[in-house]
């Protein structure tokens, strides 16, 4: 298994586009004290001769690249993942394959012959700024399916790396996006959040969304059988999503809250817009990479730059195997009890061993985010029911039936799968009630303990934080919440990376979340500080 261990996804300061319309002439970054050396008499006129945006041809120089390199996934793997290979293996063999796989391709740099990046202008692979403007034959904007950001990077641990592997990205790699439907002006920014946990992530958002199903559908029979007009109330987990009614034979959902119409929990991207882990990974490889899966865009070269099939099936495979069974992060209180295990660094980074009095501020603290009504959105914990993650899913709302290329996907006789509560298999440490620090703890039903600090539904957060683009048609101060749990290895926060501290974030927080704000800021400083603790003390870690 590599040693290095790395992550995905995924993410936001409101941009004007007029912030990227240049003037007639444009200082460098030198300061005020030379900018005048830089300005013209409106006479005579600077060299302004651009390089005509020529595509650069891959063909010419790809003869000479495959004699002297190779790509990288040859370089690490030998070859593409063989989706039928993985299936042929045992179950637990086929997860452990998977899982090593997807950690390789999760961490390796891609190169020109892997198919990484696209003509972004003048033979460049790699833009942070959207490049709509370049429409011209084979260039950024004609990449199908529409492209809204990047290619910016080359690798996905590059922007999943703090303060660990497959951790969260700082602001320095914030991805700049457009507007998908290419009908609102401007730009919005998303912060690249942490990976740990996804697999949990979705079991819980498949039952969320069974639950859902099951209440709409009994109401429908309730009307068709009796007649009568029917409301009901939409639970799931103990979260509310609103009310649905059904009359005259067509259901309302006009009181509907925090979800779409089709009552699929997605619980991916912070508009909440993605529903598994597999159509994640994919999006992400396509936009951030320009690394484009044969279930995109089939057998051919979506993004012109010279190579088809750039991610086979069992690659996207590996990938969500990779990144659905990553190890859930933990709490400084629980590394306290495993801290004779810990590297010297480990115990400088986490500040351990806590002290008597730093144990009691982290306790006051959870107390004090319950009095806040904080965990009403930021719920502490839920249950998944059966916490046995399938790749593909047995859900019909989580997995493809068709791939966005049109490939019919028939169901394997096997599907990969691994159980959350025994088979994570990072953070093999055992704390003293016998579990390991990478997995989920199990109930006395046998039931996965999640404890996400979250509710998987989307929230009016305020105008403070609405954007110039309704990313999604959700609502433009309308986020999905964010699952606490990392909050303290994760700095800075909010969806652009606007926050700084924790207590700035707080402070953000308006709409649904006033109360709990106008809370925080009548308190006691002592009462504010204990409740910084208990977040402080929410991490990621990943043993070396």
């Amino acid at each position: 298994m590599p040693t290095a261990r790395h992550r995905l996804t995924f993410t936001l300061a409101v941009f004007s586009i007029s912030q990227f319309l240049l003037p007639n002439y444009v200082f460098a970054d030198i300061g005020f004290k030379h900018q005048n050396q830089h300005q013209t008499d409106g006479k005579s006129r600077p060299d302004t001769t651009k390089p005509e945006n020529q595509v650069f041809d891959f063909n010419e120089i790809e003869a000479i690249l495959q004699q002297l390199h190779f790509s990288s996934i040859e370089k690490h793997l030998g070859r593409h993942v063989d989706q039928s290979e993985l299936e042929s293996l045992p179950p637990f063999d086929a997860y452990v394959t998977a899982f090593e796989e997807g950690d390789a391709l999760f961490e390796i740099n891609y190169n020109a012959l892997d198919g990484v990046g696209i003509n972004v202008g003048n033979g460049k692979r790699f833009t942070s700024i959207p490049r709509p403007d370049l429409d011209g034959p084979k260039s950024w904007a004609q990449v199908f399916p529409n492209r809204i950001t990047g290619p910016n990077s080359d690798s996905c641990i590059s922007c999943h790396n703090l303060p660990v592997a497959d951790g969260a990205g700082g602001v320095n790699d914030n991805v700049i996006r457009i507007d998908p439907e290419r009908r609102q002006k401007g730009f919005i920014e998303r912060q690249a959040p942490h990976v740990f946990g996804m697999g949990a992530v979705q079991l819980l958002a498949e039952e969320m969304t069974s639950e859902l199903h099951a209440i709409r559908d009994a109401a429908v029979n309730d009307h068709n059988e009796t007649g009568q007009r029917i409301e009901v109330d939409l639970l799931a987990k103990g979260i509310s999503f609103g009310a649905l009614e059904v009359s005259r034979g067509e259901v309302d959902y006009r009181k509907l809250n925090g979800v779409d119409r089709d009552l699929v929990v997605k619980p991916f991207e912070w508009k909440g817009l993605t529903a598994f882990v597999r159509d994640f990974v994919r999006g992400a490889s396509h936009q951030e990479l320009g690394m484009q899966a044969t279930e995109l865009v089939g057998d051919s070269d979506g993004d012109f730059d010279g190579v088809n099939n750039e991610l086979s099936v069992g690659d996207i495979t590996a990938l969500a195997i990779y990144n659905a069974a990553q190890p859930r992060p933990v709490t400084k209180l629980e590394l306290n009890q495993v801290s004779n295990e810990l590297t010297q660094d480990e115990l400088e980074r986490y500040a351990l061993p806590l002290e008597a009095s730093t144990i009691a501020s982290i306790q006051n603290g959870a107390q004090f985010f319950e009095d806040m009504r904080c965990s009403q959105c930021h719920t502490p914990a839920m249950v998944v029911n059966s916490p046995i993650f399938s790749e593909p899913s047995n859900h019909e709302d989580f997995r493809d039936d068709e791939f966005p290329a049109g490939q019919s996907v028939e169901l394997p006789d096997v599907a990969i799968q691994f159980d959350l509560t025994s088979e994570i298999l990072d953070n093999a440490m055992f704390l003293p009630n016998g579990q390991t620090l990478g997995q989920f703890e199990r109930n006395a039903d046998q039931a996965a303990v999640v404890r996400l600090y979250g509710d998987l539904k989307r929230h009016n957060m305020g105008k403070a934080l609405a954007e110039d683009i309704d990313e999604g048609n959700v609502g433009a101060s309308v986020f999905l919440t964010e699952n606490l749990w990392g909050v303290g290895s994760t700095a800075p926060y909010m969806h652009d990376g606007r926050a700084t501290t924790l207590t700035e974030a707080i402070l953000y927080h308006g709409g649904d979340a006033a109360m709990s704000k106008e809370f925080f800021e009548s308190a006691t400083t002592a009462d504010q500080q204990d409740l910084i603790n208990f977040l402080d003390n929410l991490v990621l870690y990943l043993a070396p």
